[in-house]
C-alpha cells in the first residue's frame, strides 16, 4: 500500500537540503518505491513531502542513504531527526 510522508527538518535550510540531495544523487539514481518527491521552504526550517509505494521502500532509503549522507555530511547536512509524519495514500495518479 502506498504511504506519504511529511517531513519536517526544523532549522533545515536550502543549501543543507542541496548538499544531502547531491551526496545521495537521487536524481541519477532514483530509489526504489520513490513515487514522489518535493521539497521547499517552511516555517521553522525545510519540509519534504514524499510518496512511497511502501513504507519499507522509504526505511530501506533512510537505512542505506539518508543516514549515511546525514554523517558524511554532519553539520552541512539536514539537522536531525527529523519530524516524520506518514499517512496512507488513497489516491494519486502518474502523469
Amino acid at each position: 500500500m502506498a504511504i506519504g510522508l511529511r517531513i519536517k527538518f526544523a532549522g533545515g535550510t536550502q543549501e543543507q537540503y542541496d548538499a544531502m540531495h547531491a551526496e545521495m544523487n537521487v536524481d541519477a539514481d532514483q530509489p526504489e518505491g520513490l513515487i514522489f518527491h518535493m521539497a521547499g521552504p517552511i516555517e521553522d526550517g525545510w519540509g519534504i513531502i514524499d510518496a512511497w509505494e511502501s513504507r519499507g521502500h522509504f526505511d530501506a532509503f533512510q537505512a542505506g542513504r539518508i543516514g549515511p549522507a546525514m554523517e558524511k555530511l554532519g553539520d552541512g547536512g539536514m539537522p536531525g531527526p527529523p519530524d516524520i509524519k506518514e499517512f496512507p495514500v488513497h489516491h494519486f495518479t502518474k502523469p
